[in-house]
């Protein structure tokens, strides 16, 4: 599955649309133009007859038919500073099952023709945007015609996949190995998702392998989780709340009720903009209905009762009214680090207030400093990295747009380069200028 297993996903995972693609659906049409003049050269055996000044002397004699010139190609990213790459798996299912050409109605399957070269899905290369000191990521030595149509859709899943898992991964960073949650669903079409999800997943492995961490993964849909064997997670929506008259606590009290235990219960405690109260309310009727069940012996669903943590969402255009207006009014706004801090203080003495004595006063104790508080809502790493500076007492980030930025230091484009040609067996340097042929001491020989 990747770097860190030693195994390739293949399209028993992906389940391409194979027969569209060897028709040129997903390419752009100028490759596909390319392939049907290659294609015609070669049925007419035309050789080539234009100037030789880039074919060293000793080949200048040498009959090239162009329509079935073997080239070498290169796929590189040109984001800047590290990227973790991910889509490499999914661009060789598709050189597999759609290199080839077609005869009238059969295709003439030639990807044993080709030789490539890879890196894993979970690797880091480098770039200081010169595209002379780059590392290739893949590598292909073959029949141009027969994988030109390829070059679109390989690069496609090369600089999504990548650009996600590399968003991710500074992401982590910024909230130094504090879980981040996978919230960018709901921003694009439902078609990604298992993309996405998969580069998100890769993204955490990566960050838990260079930092020796053990940060869980944690995404929003089924679909996140298809190439790897996740499954989505979730809790209440404020459209539940709704549900419940706007009542947060009786809506967590009958999701703990008759959702499975597994599920953490985390309380979505912003409807009201009162985070601070709604907080409370759902901390002490979640531990009464704990302190209930576990007190007449049924362990299992007390457990159904044991409040994860609380949710903090404010819209950016509100301030919540725990928080009182001290000089810039912008920072008042949304989840704001007072407003952590106010939420927090509020959960860990809450017990104080509930009238208990002896062993369960200390348990209630206990339970309310295990709540944990998980900040959602315009995070990105600029906002997590101000939070952590301020010691703010925020466990988890949920991020979402973010995640699929697309702009200045987040571009993540791929491109393809034919760097070689072959002529008379020998591999002749082929590059366009300020191109040239290249290596990555990770890249291995795939088939």
């Amino acid at each position: 599955m990747s770097l860190f297993d030693g195994k390739r996903l293949n399209n028993e995972t992906f389940k391409l649309d194979i027969e569209r693609m060897r028709k040129g659906w997903y390419t752009d049409k100028y490759f596909t133009n390319i392939m049907i003049m290659l294609e015609k050269l070669s049925n007419s055996n035309k050789t080539f007859s234009g100037s030789k000044f880039r074919i060293p002397d000793h080949l200048q004699k040498e009959e090239i038919i162009n329509g079935d010139i073997e080239v070498e190609m290169q796929w590189f990213t040109r984001r800047q500073g590290h990227t973790i790459v991910v889509g490499v798996d999914k661009a060789l299912a598709m050189l597999r099952h759609c290199c080839g050409y077609w005869e009238g109605e059969n295709f003439i399957d030639t990807s044993a023709n080709l030789k490539v070269w890879a890196i894993q899905d979970g690797c880091k290369v480098f770039s200081d945007g010169n595209p002379l000191d780059v590392r290739p990521v893949i590598r292909v030595q073959g029949r141009y015609r027969d994988f030109a149509i390829l070059e679109t859709p390989t690069l496609g899943i090369l600089t999504r996949a990548s650009r996600v898992a590399t968003n991710v991964y500074q992401t982590l960073i910024a909230s130094k190995g504090k879980p981040v949650l996978f919230f960018p669903a709901r921003f694009d079409l439902h078609e990604v998702q298992a993309a996405d999800g998969y580069a998100y997943n890769i993204a955490v492995k990566r960050f838990n392998f260079d930092f020796a961490n053990q940060i869980d993964t944690f995404v929003s849909t089924d679909a996140q989780g298809d190439w790897w064997g996740g499954s989505g997670g979730g809790t209440v929506a404020h459209a539940a709340i709704a549900s419940f008259m706007g009542d947060t606590a009786e809506a967590m009290i009958n999701f703990a009720r008759l959702l499975p235990a597994k599920i953490p219960r985390i309380a979505l405690v912003d409807f009201n903009n009162d985070c601070v109260n709604d907080s409370l309310k759902v901390c002490r009727i979640m531990f009464e209905n704990y302190m209930k069940e576990f007190s007449s012996g049924n362990d299992e669903e007390a457990r159904k009762f044991i409040l994860y943590g609380v949710r903090l969402d404010t819209s950016g255009s509100l301030r919540d009214v725990s928080v009182l207006p001290i000089g810039d009014p912008a920072l008042d706004l949304g989840v704001n680090p007072r407003l952590v801090f106010n939420v927090r203080q509020a959960l860990d003495s809450a017990f104080q207030d509930w009238n208990l004595n002896g062993e369960w006063k200390s348990k209630a104790k206990e339970y309310c400093e295990n709540v944990k508080i998980v900040v959602s809502g315009g995070f990105n790493p600029e906002k997590i990295t101000r939070f952590e500076k301020l010691l703010v007492p925020a466990d988890i980030y949920a991020v979402g747009s973010y995640l699929f930025d697309n702009h200045g230091p987040t571009v993540t484009d791929y491109t393809a380069d034919v760097v070689r040609v072959k002529i008379d067996g020998e591999w002749i340097d082929m590059a366009k200028i300020g191109r040239k042929h290249l290596d990555n001491p990770d890249l291995e020989r795939v088939w």
